[in-house]
This record gives structure tokens, sequence and C-alpha cells, in this order.
């Protein structure tokens, strides 16, 4: 029994042409599985399928889309079966943020980040609800934060979305599993990508900060997030269902 084996299986990964989606992507590409990357950013989407294609041999699928638009999101799904006959694995990874204090922070900014966090996730999952019953299954992944856990001064918007993503999971998994379809969330810890670097560079101490409370010594790459991603959209987490699992280097267990 294969339990890490994705060959066969068609994963969409919204927002995975860079970043934490990218190295989530890479993940399933390298256990087999063919790639849909759902983004906006089209140039930036062709540059990470050439490199998926290459480096991994699988098929991979590029779309234009805006998660936050329900008819853009069925258009995907409807784009995804036209192409592989089916999927069976959902990565909801897209998201945004902006920092200000609550005070300062727009209603259009608040929907922008609620929306684009966790809007997008729901109309996702549920457009992909009936072709992975149709397959007999499937796995969706929802990517949460720290600030699912935490709070932040900045981050209201943000922290509050992602604190919905943990909720949105657990009910999903309680919904669907009649269904054969697990729901779980991966709350990635402090990783270098382009959101965690412009806090790097508009919050002074927060590297040396964040590198002190983290136990592994160091702060993570999006390749960490691949063996996750690959356990929770494989055979091997078949009885893992409703889970927010950090992947943190130990940040989150570690007393301030």
């Amino acid at each position: 029994m294969k339990l890490f084996d994705l060959h066969g299986k068609v994963a969409i990964v919204t927002g995975g042409n860079g970043g934490l989606g990218l190295g989530m992507a890479a993940g399933l590409a390298d256990a087999g599985a063919d790639i849909v990357i759902a983004a906006r950013n089209e140039a930036k989407t062709a540059a990470a399928a050439a490199q998926l294609r290459t480096q991994y041999g699988v098929r991979v699928l590029e779309l234009a889309v805006d998660v936050c638009d329900d008819t853009a999101v069925q258009a995907m799904v409807a784009r995804t079966l036209d192409t592989f006959g089916h999927v069976n694995i959902l990565i909801n990874n897209a998201g945004t943020n902006i920092r200000k204090p609550p005070e300062e922070l727009q209603a259009a900014e608040w929907h922008t980040i609620l929306d684009t966090n966790l809007t997008s996730a729901f109309l996702c999952s549920q457009a992909v609800y009936a072709a992975m019953v149709q397959a007999g299954g499937g796995k969706i992944i929802n990517n949460g934060s720290m600030f699912s856990l935490f709070g932040g001064s900045y981050v209201l918007a943000y922290s509050a979305s992602k604190g919905g993503i943990v909720q949105l999971t657990k009910s999903l998994a309680v919904a669907w599993a009649k269904d054969h379809i697990q729901v779980n969330a991966i709350l990635p810890g402090w990783l270098h990508t382009e959101l965690t670097q412009q806090s790097i560079q508009q919050i002074p101490g927060l590297y040396e900060r964040i590198l002190a409370r983290t136990p592994q010594g160091r702060w993570g790459e999006p390749e960490d997030l691949a063996g996750t991603a690959v356990f929770l959209a494989s055979r091997a987490s078949d009885f893992v269902t409703g889970v927010a699992l950090a992947v943190d280097g130990g940040y989150s267990v570690m007393a301030p």
C-alpha cells in the first residue's frame, strides 16, 4: 500500500503560483499529482507551471481566477473537469493582508481580506463538492496561520479570517465525513514569503523575536509545507479530519 502516492490524482491549488501555495503544489506534484494553479497573476502562474512540469513531469492547468467570485470559481472547477475528468484535492491557499490598526481599517479593506482569505475557501470547497462525491471522496486543505491562534494589533481582519478558517474546516469536516471527504487545515508558522517579508521590513526586530521564540531556531521556508500537504492529501490521512495542524517549528508551543 503506497500511502503517500498521488499518481492519478488532480489537485486545485488557489494562489498556487508562489510562496506557500507553490511550496504545497510542488509537494503534491513530487508525489505524482497533476496540478491546477488558480491565481490572478498569469505571468507568475506560467512560470510556476513551467517549473512543476519540468521538475516533476506532471500535467499543469493554468487558470486565471478571482476566487472571491462564485461564477469564476464554478468555471474553475468546470475547466478542471473538462481537462482532467475529476478533482480529488483542493488546497485553499489564496490570501491577502492589509496591515493597519483596527481604528484605521476601512470597511472595504475588511471585506477584501475576509472575502479573499475566508469566503473564497467556502466558495471553492462548495464548488468541488459534487465532483468529489462523484469521485468517491476527496481531500480539502485550508491554509490558516499562526493568527488562527493568536491576535495582533495590526492584523484584525486577517486574524478574524484565519480564525474563521479553522471553524470552516471543522464544520465542513463534520458535514462531509459521510461523503468520504476529509477537510483539514494547515497553520503555517513564520515562513519566508512576500507577505512576511513586508512584515519584517515594517516591524523593527520582528525577525529576531520570531527566531528567539522558535525552538527549531530558524524561520521556515515554503517547502516546509510540502510534506504536510502530501500527508493531508493522501490515503495516509484517511482517518484524519477537522484538524488544524501547526507547521511552525514549535513556535505555538513555546512559552514567550
